[in-house]
């Protein structure tokens, strides 16, 4: 009899203290769970750029105006801003949407099919999806392309879009409400638990943590092994022998369709950011053909690995990609189909 009181006791106290949360205590974790906020939840210090909105101009459609079109309305409502740019915006180089299938590892090629299939283009930037969630920026090689101007930006967003939007994208300095503003749009693209790839049993696992006083800061570190703190940033040459071409790679003409098509095409097709104009011409094919062995900015090889520089008169350029964002292989790929493309 006593053992039966005892089990009856145990599930009321079990009840009474589920029941004890009122809704402002219990945290409620799915699918569309902001990963922030749960890992403030779980006892993280929140990120340090969260935006001023009490700054007069500041609003998350300025951001995203910023973003996308370079435009902004006066702080007084009465018109546009200077463009931030002549020559680019954000998504000249960046997605606002994810972009890869697995936020914790880094695969070009899983990028490239993800991209394809969700009609957005292979660009040599990483997205701006998530971009709040990390904690790094400008890593690795980038100090080689911009010395000093790294270090202040490697672990600060607002000094990282600074140097993006003067450096990369050649254009003015950012006012302070500005950068606030698109802070305050890339806080409605931050990353929400279903772009983490969970289980149920994960999910589960993750709302008693939250719900409870055990498994925080192992919860909070599980959270943030599911996607990376920054991208990495590996530059990589050209191939010794160009004409031969990276060594020992054989090229996949299918596969280097696709680089075709959504990276070379995103900048170059109808001049969109490019001087130079790509399209599925025979000569377009034919011209690439020609210039892929040579030692000049027409080499696909060259802008690929190198880039392009800025030039008075003519600030609009060429990104590099990282081995990150296109692999040897991928190279090889895109070379194979526009040798097919140019002997038909």
């Amino acid at each position: 009899m006593k053992n039966k009181i005892l089990a009856v006791l145990l599930i009321a106290a079990s009840v009474l203290a589920l029941t004890s949360l009122s809704s402002d205590d219990y945290f409620a974790v799915d699918k569309n769970t902001s990963v922030e906020d749960l890992l403030v939840r779980l006892g993280e210090k929140p990120q340090p750029h969260q935006p001023m909105m009490n700054l007069q101009g500041v609003s998350i459609e300025n951001g995203r105006r910023l973003v996308s079109e370079g435009f902004a309305t006066e702080r007084d409502g009465s018109g546009k801003v200077d463009k931030q740019s002549a020559h680019f915006v954000c998504t000249s180089c960046h997605n606002v949407e994810r972009d890869e299938p697995n936020l914790g590892v880094v695969d070009a090629q899983a990028r490239l099919e993800y991209s394809a299939q969700r009609g957005l283009p292979m660009v040599q930037g990483t997205a701006l999806y998530g971009a709040v969630n990390r904690s790094t920026f400008y890593n690795d090689d980038y100090v080689k392309k911009y010395g000093d101007l790294v270090e202040p930006a490697r672990h600060d967003l607002r000094k990282a879009i600074q140097l993006c939007a003067v450096e990369c994208a050649q254009g003015r300095k950012l006012k302070n409400w500005e950068v606030e503003s698109i802070l305050a749009y890339l806080w409605t693209i931050d990353l929400k638990l279903e772009d983490l790839n969970l289980t149920e049993e994960q999910l589960s696992d993750l709302t008693a943590a939250a719900n409870g006083n055990e498994e925080k800061a192992s919860s909070a570190e599980f959270l943030k092994s599911k996607y990376l703190p920054g991208a990495p940033a590996t530059f990589v040459k050209p191939p010794e022998d160009r004409k031969e071409g990276y060594a020992g790679i054989v090229g996949n003409p299918e596969n280097g369709k696709l680089v075709y098509e959504t990276s070379c095409l995103h900048c170059h097709e109808g001049q969109r950011y490019s001087y130079f104009n790509l399209d599925d011409s025979d000569y377009t094919y034919k011209y690439l053909e020609k210039h892929f062995p040579k030692y000049t900015n027409y080499s696909t090889y060259q802008v690929t690995r190198y880039g392009t520089s800025p030039l008075p008169g003519k600030r609009a350029y060429m990104p590099l990609y990282t081995q990150e964002k296109m692999t040897d292989q991928m190279a090889e790929d895109l070379r194979a189909y526009v040798e097919a493309e140019a002997g038909r």
